[in-house]
């Protein structure tokens, strides 16, 4: 009998557990549909249960304790108030997710899942965030970071940032490096400074190296190595370089990505991007730059260095304008190169940082050669091309003791479209032709206007800069225009892209690998000898041949051009031209127009619903139904509810948007 009676309760409360769950589901479904935003599942249903045990427990009270009693008369009235309940906990449970929708929208809170997963990475990136405020706080960088851009003792401050940035590792380095090229985001100061940042580190010992290669070559090294030298050519945060001997007798080097070096990256970016949000809650100058979308830019380019495969295609795309004016490149064994490992040919030029010896011995004549292979492939790939290298220091530029020349590290590139590179190339020509207005346009083509400009305050600035270099031709001209030139317009509030100001700051590198090569090179006259070739004759017989080439293009509208001007002076003349215009032809408008008609109608129907249910629940009146409550009343009740879910709809519309 036991047995039965339990077995009968657990039915029993399955069926209500049930029911309770379908009751739920139905008002989940109900809630989402009135409100108009996609609220979470989780949430809703969590509500929905809660609203369900509230009220259950309310009019199971009420009735037990008298407060409502519902007589066999009365049946039909009394279950007609308890939907008016029902309707009011609905009501309740919208109010609820409409809050929860305005303090934390559906999606902006962690997964569920996160509560039980994830708890090792968060213990290491806890840990890294430790270490990197630990570095901040010792360099004394924690209150100077709130008015980098307004510090007393900048030259103090750049020094700290260096230090800080070395000593945080290579994801930072290599950050600082990136900045040390951005004269539109930091201060020459701070230029200085983090241009000195070195990512030089201890070699890891061989066995893990080895280990790495083998992983990503698939086999053991004998198989593809004949031999390979333990000791490596270089290190850096990043990388290894090793020399080695294929088995087929090719000299060859092996560039391997450090062991951890993916984690490693993956974590402090983690990092970075949120000391990015804290700086941007507590720093103006963290707001006005945009530090989230930087590190966010800096993170989309590491992670491509960090795929060899980028680097490939680097190469090969490089190659064709290199080879053609006589700059090797070293070729790829593309079946042995991978995502974390390239083998390429091993090139027997000395760079340029450490060829001094060999300079010395090179004669005026070869020397003038190299420079002009090397300024022609340089302007050639920023003119011609639009893909160029962006990493162009000594160390990166190899020289033979022939006076060729060659390129290594393609992991920096950059890229210009063809309307920048034919605007950059009538930049180089307007310098050269002392033409300060042709430079101002070609500027304001280039860069991004601020709001206000003085053009003819800008022009003049423009025409003594270019007059002060090329006053100094004669005495050896320089490509520091270049950085002149981009920190003119940044004190004009101009937005330089990211790829033009690389290009500037490329030509500027530029200037001093060729002054090792050629101390007493005047770059100016060089480079209008190695532009010829790639802007093409800009003579006044030259521009003619382009002008001429460009009308035979507009031809066609310039036979048509006569009709239509006709038409139009007709039109006027005789009264018939007319101008249509459409109000809100752009989606845009039209959706927000309509979305503010509807909230509008919405707050006007829900407070003449409210205020209207109001007055009838006071007043009362009509028949009476159960205990307490007449036909008045409940219509109050119910137009009341229906303002409230209409004044809910509209504060969901508000303070929510569809995601």
């Amino acid at each position: 009998m036991n047995v039965l009676a339990g077995i009968e309760s657990l039915a029993s409360g399955i069926g209500a557990l049930v029911f309770s769950l379908l009751q739920a589901w139905l008002l989940v479904h109900a809630a989402r549909r009135v409100l108009g935003v996609p609220v979470g599942w989780l949430r809703s249903f969590c509500v929905s249960l809660l609203t369900i045990g509230i009220f259950s427990g309310v009019i199971g009270w009420a009735l037990e304790s008298g407060t409502m009693v519902i007589t066999e008369a009365s049946a039909g009235a009394g279950l007609l108030v308890l939907l008016v309940l029902a309707l009011w906990g609905f009501a309740f449970s919208a109010a609820v997710l409409v809050g929860l929708e305005v303090l934390w929208p559906t999606g902006s809170l962690p997964p569920l899942r996160s509560a039980f997963l994830g708890w090792g990475r968060r213990f290491a990136t806890a840990r890294r965030y430790a270490q990197i405020t630990a570095i901040l706080t010792r360099n004394g960088l924690t209150s100077q970071l709130r008015g980098l851009r307004g510090d007393d003792r900048p030259a103090v401050t750049a020094h700290s940032l260096r230090l800080a940035l070395e000593q945080s590792g290579v994801t930072f380095v290599k950050l600082g490096q990136m900045l040390s090229t951005r004269a539109d985001l930091l201060p020459p100061v701070y230029l200085e400074e983090l241009s000195h940042l070195t990512n030089r580190v201890a070699p890891q010992p061989w066995p893990v190296f080895a280990q790495a290669v083998e992983a990503e070559l698939g086999r053991p090294l004998g198989e593809v190595f004949a031999d390979i030298d333990p000791e490596p050519l270089a290190s850096a945060s990043l990388a290894q370089v090793h020399i080695a001997t294929l088995t087929t007798g090719e000299p060859v080097v092996v560039k391997a990505q450090r062991a951890g070096a993916d984690a490693q990256v993956d974590l402090d970016l983690d990092i970075l991007r949120r000391l990015a949000r804290r700086l941007e809650r507590g720093t103006p100058w963290a707001r006005q730059l945009g530090v989230s979308g930087l590190v966010e830019g800096f993170a989309a380019s590491l992670n491509e260095e960090l795929d060899y495969r980028a680097e490939l295609d680097n190469m090969e795309a490089l190659r064709p304008s290199a080879q053609a004016r006589g700059v090797r490149i070293p070729l790829v064994y593309e079946a042995l190169s991978g995502r974390h490992v390239i083998v390429m040919e091993r090139l027997t030029g000395t760079p340029i940082a450490q060829a001094d010896a060999l300079i010395g011995e090179l004669d005026a004549e070869a020397r003038s050669a190299s420079v002009q292979q090397l300024l022609g492939a340089v302007l050639g790939q920023l003119l011609g091309d639009g893909i160029f290298h962006s990493d162009l220091h000594a160390g990166n530029v190899l020289i033979w003791p022939d006076g060729s020349v060659g390129l290594l590290d393609f992991g920096s590139v950059g890229r210009l479209d063809a309307p920048s590179r034919q605007t950059l190339a009538l930049m180089l020509w307007s310098i050269d032709a002392d033409d300060p207005v042709l430079a101002t346009d070609c500027v304001l083509e280039l860069l991004d206007r601020p709001g206000t400009l003085d053009e003819r305050a800008l022009q003049r600035e423009i025409g003594l800069l270019i007059t002060r270099y090329r006053g100094g031709i004669g005495r050896g001209g320089s490509l520091k225009v270049f950085g002149e030139l981009l920190s003119l317009v940044m004190r004009y509030g101009f937005g330089v892209p990211p790829q033009i100001a690389a290009a500037l700051r490329s030509l500027g590198a530029l200037e001093g690998t060729l002054k090792r090569l050629d101390p007493g090179l005047d770059l100016v006259e060089a480079a209008r000898s190695a532009a010829k070739d790639v802007t093409g004759d800009l003579s006044p017989e030259g521009v003619a041949a382009q002008a001429q080439r460009r009308l035979v293009r507009v031809l066609p509208v310039l036979e048509h051009l006569p009709r239509r001007v006709d038409k139009l002076t007709e039109d006027l003349t005789e009264g018939r031209f007319t101008v249509r215009v459409s109000l809100f032809s752009d989606r845009d408008d039209r959706r927000f127009v309509t979305s503010l008609v509807q909230q509008l109608v919405l707050a006007l129907l829900a407070g003449a619903a409210v205020l209207g249910g109001i007055l009838l629940v006071t007043t009362g009146g009509g028949l009476p139904l159960i205990a307490g409550i007449d036909t008045f009343s409940l219509l109050g009740f119910l137009l009341a509810f229906a303002g409230v879910i209409l004044a809910l709809r509209a504060v969901a519309l508000i303070f929510t948007r569809p995601r």
